[in-house]
């Protein structure tokens, strides 16, 4: 099942990218995650903005297909809902949306790990059961890059039906459930041809001077 079926919307146009990029509207876009349905005043409450300002940030994600009007309400009273449960924004073929998708995950990346700095700082003041449930894993793999496709697929079909069901259905989270931020990375740390112990492409071979000419002249 794509991600698209199970509720994901798929970003690939570089100006609907653009238009997330921007610390407000992603504010506003946790914020309607983590709470549901809101209005512009009480977005502004959590995200310390003011309600003038969230309206408009949240016409501007409305333009794209990013949020709707939940129904109820005039004006500042109307409230605010996404319209997926979440977003994909990876795997772009055109260069200009590429670029605009890397923007964006540096910025979005920046603020996760500002929220596990957070953690960091105030783990502390949690219950020691929930400090020794958080986890901080790294590993490292030898993969091919079909491997590596079939660990993503097996991955996400773990976490996919549990983070589908509570963020659609507020009702199943039992009270004393927290919400919980999981990010995984995977990348090569290496290019291909470096892996295997051959020079990149754009790299003169070792016995090879960078100007072309011949050892020795």
């Amino acid at each position: 099942m794509s991600l698209e079926d199970q509720g994901v919307a798929r970003i690939t146009d570089a100006r609907s990218l653009r238009a997330l990029a921007h610390p407000v509207r992603m504010a506003l876009v946790e914020e309607l995650v983590l709470g549901g349905a809101a209005t512009a005043t009480q977005l502004g409450e959590r995200i310390s903005e003011s309600p003038t300002t969230c309206s408009f940030h949240l016409r501007q994600l409305a333009k794209y297909g990013l949020v709707e009007e939940a129904g109820g309400g005039k004006g500042r009273a109307r409230p605010w809902r996404l319209t997926s449960i979440g977003f994909s924004i990876g795997g772009h073929d055109d260069p200009e949306s590429e670029i605009a998708a890397d923007a964006l995950l540096r910025v979005f990346h920046q603020r996760q790990l500002g929220r596990f700095q957070e953690w960091l700082a105030t783990k502390a003041s949690y219950p020691r059961r929930w400090r020794e449930a958080a986890d901080n894993s790294e590993y490292l793999f030898y993969l091919t890059v079909e491997e590596l496709e079939q660990l993503s697929e097996e991955l996400h079909a773990v976490l996919m039906p549990r983070f589908r069901d509570r963020i659609a259905n507020p009702e199943r989270r039992p009270a004393d459930a927290l919400p919980v931020e999981l990010l995984l990375f995977s990348y090569p740390m290496r290019p291909p041809a470096l892996a295997a112990g051959q020079p990149a492409a754009d790299q003169p071979a070792a016995d090879q001077p960078a100007t072309g000419e011949e050892p020795g002249q």
